[in-house]
């Protein structure tokens, strides 16, 4: 075990909001690299969830034109390794998004298995994938990497449907944590 310890930004905001939101569960971080970042225990020790996390800044205000600023919350970009997804031991990987306008916190928790099977619909089976995640302030979330400007501006106005770039329904999804918590 090395004596220096540290822990990255994205894996703190979600240590940090599991503690909040999730007080009666134990939070666990590895003492080197396993391609687990936080393990997250029942209060018994006798359950877990182990979890990946990818923190990105903001692209929202830095990167976007007007016309996005006031429906999106927040626009991440990650750079993901195919093999490592495909290959990861974790049971769920977890995508912060930061919003720095807003002041927001959004989670896109997923199992890794599925993860991969939408990106390689989206993506092809490229070895490093470019993925781009926006939240709009009325809950919803996409992958937008590839997207015509008339399909980002019918996400912006609440007009689009793809059910493969549908991230909706792992937007905040803190099921499986909740379930160790016994409610």
């Amino acid at each position: 075990m090395r004596p220096l310890f540290t822990i990255h930004a994205g894996e703190f905001v979600v240590g940090d909001y599991i503690e909040r939101k999730f007080p009666r569960l134990n939070l666990w971080v590895p003492s080197r690299d396993t391609g687990t970042d936080l393990l997250v225990t029942d209060s018994k020790n006798e359950k877990s969830v182990s979890l990946q996390v990818k923190f990105s800044r903001d692209f929202l205000a830095t990167h976007m034109p007007a016309i996005f600023q006031k429906p999106l919350r927040a626009c991440g970009w990650w750079s993901l390794n195919r093999e490592k997804i495909a290959k990861s031991k974790a049971d769920y990987w977890v995508f912060v998004l930061v919003g720095f306008e807003r002041r927001s916190t959004d989670f896109v928790v997923i199992k890794p298995s599925e993860l991969l099977v939408r990106l390689e619909k989206i993506h092809g089976k490229a070895k490093t994938i470019q993925s781009y995640l926006w939240v709009t302030e009325k809950n919803r979330c996409w992958e937008t990497r590839g997207l015509k400007r008339q399909e980002q501006l019918a996400i912006a106005q609440g007009q689009y449907s793809n059910t493969v770039r549908n991230f909706s329904e792992c937007l905040n999804n803190w099921n499986p944590i909740q379930v160790l918590n016994g409610k």
